[in-house]
């Protein structure tokens, strides 16, 4: 509940900065006439958006299992992250490269207005520095308790609210960047195609991250599996018990950011009793979610002799016990 509260937290610092930067570049890009600005206002709207979703998908998925989502409500955090990234490539992404590209084509984006226009730019900086730093230190936190290099946790951490705002404050980083730079040498060359070129790099910028963002969460929708360390642990945490000859089959699902569901078929040794094997199931339960705290709903097939069949779901006397428990 902690770890919510932290991304919780999060993403209302990071939705508070982006709705007052929307509003300030917005206002310099329509005094300044700056296509580079109403780009990067158009990538604060999406962005505030996105918080906003964001916080939608915190509150819906702590809601408990019930009987019709037995597993619990854990993947609507990838529901609308994956909203959030298709409205960043939409509402700010085309936004922005239609905009650059009408000005370079046919309207001229008018003159004058830089010091609104570095105001903005500066303020923007700021604010979006602020979240970013925010978003990164408590990514480095979570990278650390998991063990991980900062940079391969980002790429592999199935959390998508700090995920998807320290991406999109990277992203806003970048784009304010890109605006500094067109309106500069709009300013130091009088040619404004180089604002509005700077709105299409923005605009570009902003669809590649909604991309990357949407392509990442479409696998936790499909059902990603652990990944194969963690599943390698899993696996040696069940051969630890005398009983198991082998784990035939190991199947693992994320149904929420910090949620797995494992379904293993084992290979017991001759001579198990019903009573032991009532035993292994909790001492199988318990060490493997010491191995990964991640592991949440756990079913067991202990059948003697599976030889090399595929995972067939049937009702054993282990698996009803768990099926019971669920409901």
């Amino acid at each position: 509940m902690a770890g919510e509260q932290e991304h919780a937290k999060t993403v209302w610092i990071a939705l508070a900065a982006n709705a007052a930067i929307a509003i300030v570049k917005g206002l310099a890009g329509i005094l300044g006439g700056s296509s580079a600005l109403l780009a990067e206002a158009a990538h604060s709207v999406a962005d505030t958006s996105n918080q906003g979703l964001l916080q939608v998908s915190l509150k819906r998925s702590r809601r408990p299992p019930d009987e019709g989502h037995p597993f619990g409500y854990g993947k609507e955090r990838f529901f609308w992250v994956l909203l959030a990234a298709l409205f960043m490539f939409a509402a700010g992404g085309i936004f922005s490269i239609l905009e650059g590209l009408y000005r370079i084509l046919g309207s001229s984006g008018g003159g004058g207005g830089f010091v609104w226009s570095y105001g903005a730019l500066g303020a923007a900086a700021l604010l979006e520095g602020a979240s970013w730093v925010r978003a990164v230190r408590q990514t480095r936190r979570q990278a650390r308790e998991a063990g991980m290099p900062f940079v391969r946790y980002v790429r592999e951490s199935k959390e998508p609210a700090v995920k998807a705002v320290a991406s999109e404050d990277t992203a806003a980083l970048a784009g304010v960047a890109l605006a500094f730079l067109g309106v500069g040498l709009h300013q130091l060359t009088g040619n404004d195609v180089y604002d509005s070129a700077s709105a299409v790099a923005i605009g570009v910028l902003l669809c590649v991250v909604g991309v990357l963002l949407a392509n990442d969460t479409k696998g936790l929708l499909l059902g990603e599996a652990a990944r194969p360390e963690l599943r390698e642990q899993m696996r040696q945490a069940i051969l630890a018990h005398d009983e198991v000859a082998d784990v035939v089959e190991l199947l693992t699902m994320y149904v929420g950011p910090a949620s797995l569901l494992v379904a293993a078929r084992l290979d017991l040794r001759d001579g198990v009793s019903s009573e032991q094997i009532e035993e292994l199931a909790d001492a199988v339960e318990r060490d493997l979610r010491e191995a990964v705290p991640a592991v949440d709903q756990v079913f067991l097939d202990p059948t003697p002799g599976v030889g090399d069949r595929g995972f067939e779901p049937r009702t054993s006397a282990l698996s009803e016990r768990r099926s019971n428990q669920l409901s």
